[in-house]
């Protein structure tokens, strides 16, 4: 039975008020994160005019010659763009990673594969372990991109309400995988790849020859996500419901928990199937990797190194290993009739891809022309000399890069926007000072994550409000937002504490990573 109906908290403290309402008003005030890139490629034109004619006695690393920046609006220089700008587009290295893995994640979206063996694992789990079990699959729920919102979070609630506890700690355990713990993973997803495409330009500003493995971070997120698990069940379980069950009872007629075990046999019999050929494929994928003479391995038996052809096919895997089970599920469940429907299954994917295709044209623009003009191997010098003369510890570093992209975070919602354009910044600089691009992106990816949670500005915000109130209708922004800060504070500081720890300890961040520049 029900608690009785009393209102629902209608505000929260007066703090939270005035920095919610000051981050909206900041926030609704920046353009969209094209038109952001856009304008920051006409302050990178102007810049360059202006810079060109200074002298500076800072030496190029790449060149050992002093600095120069180059003049974007000559006219040879805008002949040139203008006729390269296709070519600046169509090779932007996210643009293509991000579409092949996409059209083999939409196939086994759209067929139904992931809402089925999401609904399979909440729907057998213990009472006593929804908490982890939600926050685990929220994690997961990142290699299909946005079907941990859509899915994840509304069921995290119902799960709940069906197992007799409150709805909103559900949601709010859901919402924390999901969104908080975004670069927390323990199997690879698109976002690896994506990363790695701004982390290894930007590191180029400093060092040419460079490369930067696509999975260079997968050790630390593939381990953090025990962390943002225990983490996100401390939260859920000692401070989030109990709070939730002394002050804001569902209301009396929320709709009701459907059963969890209602499902298609036709469902659960295309799963079965699917992930069996997915098992046989890692299976075969494994027995050719353990050859000496396998064709994955590079010239010298390695794997790990750039040029092994396994690591140049990380991407196309992800494609592959997330289009066959997809097609497999979607012909024994009857989604699929004829080879059309695959076809429009991809369709669907490209079609939720549209607006990145819009932002990636202006963003190659801008990064482009950041990197040709000299301004971000300039900041890099400039920036390097500042940290030298400041003498800071690494780990302190470190530490504020991780708040300061908490910050930005609160005003530009999207990952790879907001890497875009911190990468050819962070990057260059702290490998000025020893740092490698490695960890640079680690941190940014728990900066990013942490306070992906509490900014109204993210996209699916308001989209968990309305989850919310489903079971209590006075749930507002302010309301969500007093919710999930708690998960946000914690994740934020022990998450730095964690990389500090795991950096001391000199655990392999990822495939080719390292901790210093040069690298050993």
């Amino acid at each position: 039975m029900k608690p009785p109906s009393v209102d629902a908290p209608s505000s929260q403290p007066g703090l939270v008020n005035r920095l919610l309402g000051g981050v909206e008003t900041l926030g609704n005030k920046l353009p969209d994160p094209a038109m952001l890139f856009l304008f920051s490629l006409f302050i990178v034109w102007g810049l360059s005019a202006l810079l060109a004619p200074v002298e500076f006695a800072e030496l190029d690393p790449r060149t050992g010659e002093p600095i120069r920046v180059l003049n974007l609006l000559t006219g040879t220089a805008l002949a040139s763009f203008l006729s390269d700008m296709v070519t600046i587009f169509t090779s932007f290295a996210p643009l293509g990673v991000v579409l092949v893995a996409m059209l083999g994640v939409g196939v086994a979206d759209e067929a139904g594969y992931f809402n089925t063996s999401i609904k399979l694992l909440l729907g057998k789990t213990s009472t006593k372990l929804l908490t982890p079990v939600v926050i685990l699959v929220g994690l997961i729920s990142h290699s299909a991109v946005d079907a941990g919102y859509v899915l994840v979070i509304p069921l995290g609630g119902i799960i709940f309400y069906a197992a007799g506890r409150h709805p909103l700690a559900g949601i709010a355990a859901a919402f924390a995988g999901v969104s908080g713990g975004f670069s927390a993973n323990p199997v690879p997803s698109a976002l690896d790849p994506l990363l790695q495409g701004f982390t290894q330009p930007a590191a180029q500003l400093v060092a040419p020859e460079i490369l930067v493995n696509p999975l260079n971070n997968y050790f630390f997120t593939a381990i953090s996500s025990l962390l943002i698990i225990a983490l996100g069940w401390f939260v859920t379980d000692r401070i989030i419901e109990p709070r939730l069950n002394a002050t804001t009872p569902v209301d009396d007629d929320a709709e009701e928990a459907p059963e969890m075990d209602q499902m298609d046999p036709r469902e659960k019999k295309a799963f079965w199937w699917a992930s069996a050929v997915l098992v046989l494929g890692l299976v075969v994928l494994t027995l050719t990797l353990l050859p000496a003479d396998s064709p994955w391995r590079d010239a010298t038996g390695s794997l790990n190194s750039f040029s092994a052809p396994i690591m140049q096919s990380i991407v196309p895997l992800i494609f592959l290993l997330f289009l066959i089970p997809g097609v497999v599920y979607g012909y024994v469940a009857g989604v699929f009739e004829t080879s059309k429907d695959m076809v429009d299954a991809m369709t669907m994917a490209m079609k939720g891809m549209a607006y990145y295709i819009v932002m990636a044209f202006f963003c190659a623009l801008f990064v482009h022309a950041f990197g040709a003009s000299n301004i971000g191997a300039l900041l890099a010098v400039k920036g390097a000399a500042a940290l030298k003369a400041l003498a800071l510890p690494g780990g302190v570093t470190v530490v504020g890069i991780i708040f300061l992209t908490a910050f930005v975070n609160l005003f530009v919602g999207s990952a790879s926007a907001k890497w875009a354009l911190l990468a050819p910044i962070f990057v260059p600089v702290l490998m000025q000072v020893g740092i490698s691009p490695d960890l640079t992106q680690a941190a940014y990816r728990v900066g990013d994550s942490s306070s992906n949670i509490i900014t109204p500005l993210m996209p699916y915000f308001p989209l968990v409000v309305v989850y919310c109130q489903r079971y209590v209708k006075g749930t507002g922004i302010g309301t969500l937002t007093s919710l999930m800060l708690p998960y946000s504070i914690v994740f934020l500081v022990a998450w730095s504490a964690f990389l500090l720890l795991y950096w001391a300890l000199g655990i392999p961040l990822g495939l080719g990573a390292s901790y210093a520049f040069p690298r050993p």
